[in-house]
């Protein structure tokens, strides 16, 4: 399954958010972490575009250690 292209924001940190991470700040780029068993965190950087390429959900993924299925299940339901 692939990324879609040109993606809505919002769309892209509804994913994130049903995976346990919380936005800590928005600026020019979108901070989201997550706090993890054991007591380590997870951030990540999002770019704060209306509309984002397939690359970020991609990295997303990769950075956070998410399986692609999973990301993409979540996503297609929010």
């Amino acid at each position: 399954m692939k990324f879609p292209h040109d993606v809505p924001q919002r769309k892209v940190l509804k994913a994130p958010g049903a995976l346990r991470f919380e936005v800590v700040r928005r600026a020019n780029h979108i901070a989201i972490v997550r706090n993890n068993p054991g007591g380590t965190t997870t951030p990540l950087t999002i770019s704060n575009h209306p509309k984002l390429k397939d690359l970020t959900p991609r990295c997303i993924c990769t950075q956070a250690g998410i399986p692609r299925e999973e990301f993409l299940r979540v996503y297609e339901q929010s």
